[in-house]
């Protein structure tokens, strides 16, 4: 066991953190594979927590219902498994890096570590040099998801419902505006299917309750105007204007995340040294 009390803060502090990581990590995998095997089974506990406790909000269950919908659960179970996984992996490096003073596994930990923090640094730098082409592309993805997967609320899915409760908050209609509708095939479809006639989703509209996207004017869906809905306000464009208006907000948070990383390599690393440097010590006692 490493002397130095720099070197056992650091193996202490690496411990605890990374335990925690652990933890959480542990419950959305677990989360994510209970999901993916038992879905049904989920969603009946999850409503009947929700129902049983006093003075729920009606509202706040009404979302919930949405969140728990079979198609919502199945696509959002391998997203947790995944993120879950990920996350453990590197955690149980550096704590029993840290815990066993292995400098192999604080090696390992401090690789990941680097290798994540030069990909933010570089996905920053790409989307500051090449602002316009990160723009383009952006808009590009968004526009793939609506134009694939989003539908009406009777076959909502998770994409849907995404995108339904961004545009309810954020008053804005689509990427652009309500003309990326037309090209949503599956929305068009089942419109078609439906014989509703609506031009754009609820969402679009001006709407007297936020929660369960309910249109001030019933024929906004069929007939959007400036007026009755947000047709003309893009989702990306104010997403961009709500960022530069809390921009301090945001570089704080970026600087924030940024500084524990480089905190937890400069960690590994000594604590890989002061291991190294001990081991040569008591070997060259004999």
């Amino acid at each position: 066991m490493v002397a130095d009390c720099g070197a056992n803060c650091a193996r202490w502090l690496l411990c605890l953190s990374n335990f925690v990581f652990i933890s959480v990590s542990t419950g959305v995998l677990l989360v994510g594979s209970w999901l993916a095997a038992d879905k049904g089974s989920f969603i009946n506990l999850t409503l009947n927590i929700t129902t049983a406790i006093p003075g729920a909000d009606d509202k706040a269950t009404q979302i919930l219902q949405d969140f728990v919908e079979p198609a919502v659960i199945e696509q959002s179970a391998y997203l947790l498994i995944a993120l879950g996984a990920f996350i453990l992996i590197i955690s149980i490096l550096g704590y029993c890096g840290a815990l066993k003073e292995s400098r192999v596994l604080l090696t390992a930990y401090g690789i990941f570590l680097i290798i994540i923090f030069l990909l933010q640094i570089a996905v920053i730098l790409l989307c500051t040099l090449y602002k316009p082409q990160a723009d383009h592309h952006t808009k590009v993805f968004l526009k793939d998801t609506l134009e694939k997967y989003y539908t009406t609320e009777s076959s909502r899915n998770a994409v849907t419902l995404s995108w339904d409760h961004v545009m309810a908050q954020m008053q804005c209609c689509g990427v652009e505006g309500s003309q990326d509708f037309t090209k949503a095939r599956m929305f068009v479809d089942q419109v078609a299917r439906e014989g509703t006639g609506a031009k754009v989703p609820a969402a679009c509209c001006h709407l007297k309750d936020f929660l369960k996207i309910i249109p001030e004017d019933a024929d906004c869906i069929i007939s959007p105007t400036t007026s009755n809905s947000w047709s003309n306000t893009g989702c990306y464009d104010k997403l961009q204007s709500h960022v530069e208006t809390n921009i301090e907000l945001t570089i704080g948070a970026v600087a924030g995340v940024a500084a524990a990383q480089l905190l937890a390599i400069v960690f590994a690393f000594c604590l890989c040294r002061a291991v190294g440097n001990e081991r040569d010590f008591h070997y060259g006692k004999y």
